[in-house]
């Protein structure tokens, strides 16, 4: 009787935390892509009513949703939507939600100004880094992507396993906290730079990243991993000047 009664708690509580990221991802996504510019947001009543939860689910969506600033609650002025000065954008959902609104050459050019101050430096660090399994998982990132040329692995998930493990070789902790923002976000710079090239990402400009790290030339780590970021901002800029 005892387990029952705890399994039917453990199933009580993941439903629940299914129904509280349920709503975090509906507004969350309603807030960012701009429901919320033009109305009031809803009452804590009105949200629990119009998702059919209880109050408890309602107040840890708003909790949360508030912990990555995009709503503030004040007393007796109730939750309004924070502008987008105030989101945490380097929050893996935020950032997300920001991508699936109509697309943005600005919002693209700003995540590549973010990359080319982080990536070369993380390629550098990486080439001095103890030899450890991220230097590894760079070189089978790369194979994924000369295996995608071939049509025997997904291309996108392959210069994204690339550019992370770069990230985590650099045994830097700070950078390793731009690793799931970087995932998410690469997702739509590499979707544009890819349809705008016509072809897949070059593989030949990442395989010179990975020589020299594996060389232990941080000099030439750098500079490679700049002119694959560069060549991505050319192709914004022109775009940009063709719209």
């Amino acid at each position: 009787m005892g387990r029952e009664n705890g399994n039917m708690t453990k199933g009580a509580k993941e439903g629940s935390r299914n129904l509280t990221f349920g709503m975090l991802e509906e507004l969350g996504r309603a807030i960012v892509t701009g429901k919320y510019d033009k109305e009031r947001f809803p009452t804590e009543d009105e949200l629990t009513a119009s998702y059919a939860v209880s109050r408890t689910v309602t107040r840890e969506a708003v909790k949360m949703l508030t912990a990555k600033g995009l709503l503030r609650a004040k007393p007796r002025a109730g939750t309004t939507v924070q502008p987008p000065s105030a989101w945490s954008v380097f929050d893996p959902d935020v950032l997300r939600w920001m991508l699936e609104r109509k697309f943005s050459l600005e919002l693209l050019r700003h995540f590549n100004e973010l990359r080319v101050a982080i990536e070369p430096q993380a390629a550098a660090l990486a080439a001095v880094a103890p030899p450890g399994p991220a230097h590894l998982a760079i070189e089978h990132g790369l194979q994924r992507m000369e295996a995608a040329e071939r049509g025997d692995d997904d291309t996108l998930e392959a210069d994204i396993a690339f550019h992370i493990a770069v990230l985590e070789a650099s045994a830097n902790p700070f950078f390793l906290q731009f690793r799931d923002m970087v995932a998410t976000a690469l997702r739509t710079s590499i979707r544009f730079t890819n349809r705008f090239k016509g072809r897949a990402a070059d593989v030949p400009a990442h395989r010179e990243v990975f020589t020299a790290i594996q060389a232990r030339d941080p000099a030439a780590a750098r500079t490679a991993m700049t002119a694959i970021i560069g060549e991505v901002m050319d192709f914004i800029t022109t775009a940009a000047e063709t719209k």
